[in-house]
């Protein structure tokens, strides 16, 4: 049952996918995730000439911030899943209001950052942070947290947009965010053009500034667009279904992210305070690997829905496994950077005092990280699918086990109990990485997500 009100070149739902549409999708994608790097890249490196305690305060700040706000991005995430597979059964208008809901979720996650704040000096004072560290760190979050809802909202409006096929207005606010924060941190961090040197507290303002601003440039666009539709009629019922498949995903997203934080604030931070700062550096790094795949996993999931909502299940494992190989290639070749050059692609963090034994730690970090590039990249594409298609429990149950049953206890014993150091702990990572890509590959394979209903049957015209 088709609707009124398509936008120009989106009116009709796609055919079969080929690489050059998973691509012509994909690149928007791409171009967003790196843009979204390149913050976190450049809050590190524009602090790094300030010490080790600057560089791991604000790259660990960033992480811990990121924790909250990772939930809220999980659940907002399903919005491209209901977009994209009622855009596959020509519903426009009825896709619209899932941006809505979005952007609901985002004011609810704006209010909890708001209110963690007061509650993370205790937290952090219990974690093994050095006092500066600690100090500074508290600076960083105390001004980052208060742009929460900001990044859950332009991913919601994205995610929107992506569903319909359309990933450039997400790309356009993400490139402005990036843009302007690191415009922002030139003048915050260090002093410039009149303003004070706020140090580690211009890094965190210069992200929240920019993050707000990008937002409210798309929320402009879909508003304006929104002119030519008719005014949404929400309704609890969609909110529900919104949650019911989000909330799992967004569960999925935190647990293991917070198996990550675990491993950063508790098992490497007790290592000492330039081996916290090369780890973060070296996962920086990683996200130059990983945004770029997960476009590619993100394009691949749309192309899932549109043919989910078009009644082409079939057309699905062709998809994936298109995907898969594109993602995988992409993984394979940073991997391969790793082993040929890891000096090299430590250089820009090793500054200060403690640069010889940064690069020396980063060094082995991300020769040992090569080997979870392939496994990382068939977990996400995996996952993404699986997402699109409304299956978000398994995915949920999978992480849960394995990452606290075999990545952080494994972790944990290795550092405080063997007497091992950051190599042998980050082993575990790659084992948990091969053993999720594992049960999410045999998970696809029995198409239980064939008999997920994510969007409401359609109704018959009377």
């Amino acid at each position: 049952m088709s609707e009124p009100g398509l936008h120009p070149g989106t009116s009709v739902p796609p055919g079969p996918a080929t690489l050059g549409s998973l691509l012509t999708l994909a690149w928007p994608l791409i171009v967003s995730r790196l843009s979204q790097v390149v913050v976190s890249l450049a809050d590190g490196v524009m602090v790094a000439h300030l010490g080790a305690s600057a560089l791991a305060a604000t790259t660990t700040g960033a992480s811990n911030a990121f924790t909250l706000m990772i939930f809220g991005l999980g659940i907002v995430y399903i919005v491209s899943s209901f977009t994209s597979q009622l855009f596959g059964r020509g519903e426009r208008v009825a896709a619209r209001r899932y941006a809505w809901y979005g952007l609901g979720v985002a004011l609810g996650v704006q209010a909890l950052c708001v209110l963690s704040i007061p509650a993370w000096p205790r937290v952090l004072a219990w974690l093994p942070y050095e006092p500066e560290v600690e100090r500074l760190m508290l600076d960083y979050l105390t001004w980052r947290l208060l742009s929460g809802g900001a990044v859950v909202g332009i991913e919601a409006l994205a995610n929107y947009f992506g569903g319909l096929g359309r990933t450039r207005p997400g790309m356009v606010a993400n490139l402005a965010a990036m843009g302007l924060n690191v415009a922002l941190n030139w003048v915050l961090i260090d002093g410039h053009l009149g303003a004070p040197a706020l140090g580690v507290v211009g890094a965190a303002l210069a992200s929240s500034l920019a993050t707000w601003a990008a937002l409210l440039g798309l929320l402009a666009y879909f508003l304006w667009e929104g002119r030519a539709f008719p005014r949404p009629a929400l309704a609890g019922r969609e909110l529900g279904r919104v949650l019911r498949f989000g909330l799992p995903n967004g569960v999925n997203w935190l647990f293991e992210f917070l198996a990550f934080a675990f491993f950063v604030n508790v098992v490497v931070a007790g290592l000492g305070t330039p081996e916290l700062a090369a780890i973060n550096a070296v996962f920086l790094l990683n996200s130059v690997a990983f945004m770029p795949a997960f476009g590619l996993a993100s394009a691949g999931a749309i192309l899932v829905g549109q043919a989910i909502g078009a009644g082409r299940k079939d057309a699905v494992p062709g998809l994936v496994w298109l995907t898969v190989r594109v993602a995988g290639a992409w993984q394979g070749l940073a991997g391969l950077a790793y082993l040929l050059v890891p000096g090299a692609l430590m250089l820009p963090f090793a500054r200060g005092a403690d640069a010889a034994q940064v690069t020396a730690v980063g060094v082995r970090m991300l020769l040992v990280s090569a080997a979870w590039q392939l496994f990382d990249a068939t977990a996400t594409t995996l996952a993404e699918a699986l997402r699109a298609a409304g299956d978000t429990l398994f995915p949920l149950v999978a992480r849960l086990v394995i990452a606290w049953t075999v990545f952080v206890p494994g972790a944990l014993a290795t550092v405080y109990f063997w007497g091992g150091r950051e190599v042998g702990a980050t082993l575990w990572l790659v084992a948990y990485l091969a053993l999720l890509a594992g049960a999410l590959y045999l998970r696809f394979r029995t198409g239980a997500w064939r008999r997920v209903e994510l969007v409401e049957p359609e109704v018959p015209a009377p």
